[in-house]
């Protein structure tokens, strides 16, 4: 036997001894040797009562000539050290305000801009998708701003945004395409199809890869797998024409599929 087992049986030993000693018996001893943990029964504490409302209501009333020349004074705000504060102020006027902040898309300053576009997806109104779309149509604007300008008029009236995705489909400017064939998925209409089928053989394989994915979301089709990741300018050209035959095939009978619902989380036990 090791010394080291030696001095941890030693110890063990001396450990029992004490213990015994101090119950004041062996049988103290093996009684609470053998005491079984009991789970104490636990009441959840009440629910805490629900806290008031303290939010202040959006404005719905038109607005006065005093608010709309206030309003006007707080657009050059949006870029600087009050821009949260001046969104804020805008929020609070809600859609009536829409009007007076689409002012700022043609304002000097692209972060003022993409301030003011943030702001009008914050008040939700549609009645902005118009200025948004010429924004994101607008050759001369940043890609950044333009990109924004999309994205959020696809989130606040889709239908009316395929115009804005078919200029931007054609930019030179790469992100721009890339936006383009991004934002399509969410626009359930079937003259998105040929745009997104065009950009297949895109230049750069980022933007044909994002087409193709959303045009798998829109059509479902179950196209040939191909390796788009590592995939040639030929190779999407050649690819592109399984796209092209399918619509020819397809386009008079096809319709937008409903989106799938999404997928419930099941526990196992």
């Amino acid at each position: 036997m090791s010394r080291m087992m030696r001095i941890l049986l030693l110890g063990w030993f001396v450990l029992i001894t004490v213990l015994a000693t101090a119950s004041g018996s062996a049988g103290a001893f093996s009684e609470w040797a053998h005491v079984v943990p009991t789970q104490v029964p636990f009441d959840f504490p009440p629910k805490p009562d629900a806290a008031p409302d303290t939010s202040v209501p959006r404005n719905a009333k038109p607005l006065s000539p005093e608010e709309i020349q206030r309003a006007e004074a707080l657009l050059p705000l949006l870029d600087g050290k009050q821009e949260l504060w001046a969104m804020g102020e805008f929020v609070h006027l809600g859609a009536p305000v829409v009007p007076v902040l689409v002012k700022a898309l043609t304002m000097p300053g692209p972060r003022l801009r993409y301030n003011a576009i943030e702001t009008l997806l914050m008040i939700k109104d549609p009645g902005a998708v118009p200025a948004l779309v010429a924004t994101a149509k607008e050759p001369n604007e940043m890609a950044r701003v333009r990109e924004h300008a999309l994205r959020v008029a696809v989130r606040l009236d889709p239908p009316l945004v395929p115009p804005a995705i078919e200029v931007m489909a054609k930019d030179p400017n790469p992100t721009i395409r890339k936006a383009a064939a991004f934002e399509a998925r969410y626009v359930r209409k079937k003259s998105m199809i040929p745009v997104l089928i065009g950009l297949i053989p895109d230049d750069e394989r980022f933007v044909a890869l994002t087409a193709v994915q959303s045009l798998w979301l829109l059509t479902r089709y179950e196209s040939e797998m191909h390796d788009w990741d590592i995939s040639t300018k030929q190779d999407r050209v050649e690819w592109a024409q399984e796209w092209v035959e399918w619509w020819k095939a397809n386009q008079e009978i096809f319709e937008i599929p409903d989106p799938r619902a999404p997928r419930k989380r099941t526990y196992q036990e």
